[in-house]
């Protein structure tokens, strides 16, 4: 299909879909860390492409960005894809390809001028064990590799989390007083030691369901077992600190393989890729720690038929809402700007289209939990109706940057 027929093509969903775009559920495999296994897919399907692959672990959600897996990335992996309703059956259509040829239409012209295209996207991430103590590089640092920062914020849904696998918990950042000399001495122990130390250097915070943390690019963190919703630049690398994940030890090319090759060995610049003041700021907490914010007065929400929170905020790159549709009721909620959204419960239609939760999904299978809805319908706002006489429909939206509803969260230093 050439350009001019998929741009045509998009242009008639976009009309008859009324501003919003079904997507397809895009799955990613990694082989660092066992699967969690508690994203719905069925379990015959873990290892879509081979066990030398890896087990699937995350679901990207309104992805324009590849996932970097090295050797083991699929074609398009981490991608999302539109399905178009042609005659002839669906069609699929790169998210990334529908914002080149549509990128006004889709995510408006402002955004468009700014930025030429989307900044950010949200996953859910997946394991069975804490992540190893790592960093996403800060600008500088990404520069020098021809990468982005990734800065990144967490959310625990109570929908996915039954199981913890006792590692409800995770290390952030250094203990006030931890010098660079400190940091470097559990590096160099990388290849002598087997566990190189650097925990004993980290402080770690139990996790709650329903809340979250902001993490900006240059902050080490080693994420907890729990299912994450994960909102973040569009990026995929990191620098791992931490040699050993209980008794899995970790090779030293994922310290350096997003660093350049004279830098390897140079541990100075290795510790300089840290954010040394966000790192070991004895507020940590206080400062990046965050608790679910109504939208609007909870009384007022109650009596239109909905409750809306936000559950990521704080960051210039992305924020997220919660928003629950109680049963029974249609609302109609309006937003500043683009999102992509994920349902977490019920069933029900937004502006007639279908909204079903799945509680089992196939590899391959196209479901209608994940949309996109383009600025101009936003702004006009969506109308959700739950015909459920008992339960409620939850979705996550996850918004990009300059989104004006949640500007007054951002603090400038």
């Amino acid at each position: 299909m050439d350009i001019t027929d998929k741009k045509k093509l998009l242009k008639t969903q976009m009309e008859s879909s009324h501003g919003i775009l079904r997507l397809i559920p895009s799955w990613v495999t990694r082989t660092i860390l066992l699967p969690g296994k508690r994203l719905k897919l069925h379990k015959s399907d873990m290892y879509p492409r081979g066990g030398s692959r890896g087990a699937v672990s995350e679901r990207w959600m309104a992805s324009t960005g590849m996932v970097d897996n090295g050797p083991t990335t699929g074609e398009n992996e981490g991608m999302s894809f539109i399905a178009v309703n042609t005659p002839a059956g669906i069609e699929k259509i790169l998210l990334k390809e529908a914002i080149e040829l549509l990128g006004d239409e889709i995510l408006g012209n402002r955004i468009m001028k700014k930025y030429g295209g989307l900044m950010s996207f949200a996953k859910f991430y997946d394991f069975s064990t804490p992540i190893p103590h790592h960093v996403h590089l800060k600008t500088e640092e990404a520069a020098a590799v021809g990468a982005t920062p990734k800065p990144e914020a967490y959310y625990f849904p109570e929908e996915l989390n039954s199981i913890d696998y006792n590692g409800a918990f995770t290390y952030f950042g250094l203990e006030p007083g931890t010098t660079k000399e400190d940091v470097v001495r559990c590096l160099k122990k990388w290849d002598r030691e087997g566990d190189n130390g650097i925990l004993e250097l980290s402080r770690a915070y139990r996790l709650k369901l329903g809340t979250g943390w902001d993490i900006p690019a240059g902050i080490l963190h080693a994420p907890g077992s729990l299912v994450t919703y994960e909102p973040q630049r569009v990026s995929d690398t990191s620098l791992f600190f931490q040699s050993i994940i209980q008794d899995k030890i970790f090779e030293r090319d994922l310290l350096v393989k997003f660093v350049p090759q004279d830098k390897h060995y140079d541990y100075d610049y290795l510790a300089s890729c840290l954010d040394w003041e966000a790192n070991t700021d004895p507020d940590f907490k206080k400062n990046h720690y965050h608790e679910p914010i109504p939208v609007k007065e909870i009384g007022e929400m109650k009596d239109a038929g909905y409750h809306e929170e936000w559950i990521v905020y704080g960051s210039e790159e992305f924020s997220a809402k919660k928003l629950t549709v109680f049963p029974g009721r249609t609302v109609t909620i309006k937003d500043s700007e683009a999102y992509g959204l994920i349902l977490m419960q019920g069933y029900g239609t937004m502006n007639g289209l279908p909204l079903e939760t799945p509680a089992i999904i196939r590899y391959e299978q196209i479901t209608c939990d994940e949309y996109f809805v383009a600025r101009d319908r936003a702004v006009q706002g969506v109308t959700i109706t739950n015909p459920s006489d008992n339960g409620n429909i939850v979705m996550y939206k996850h918004f990009g940057p300059d989104n004006g509803d949640a500007a007054r969260f951002i603090c400038h230093k």
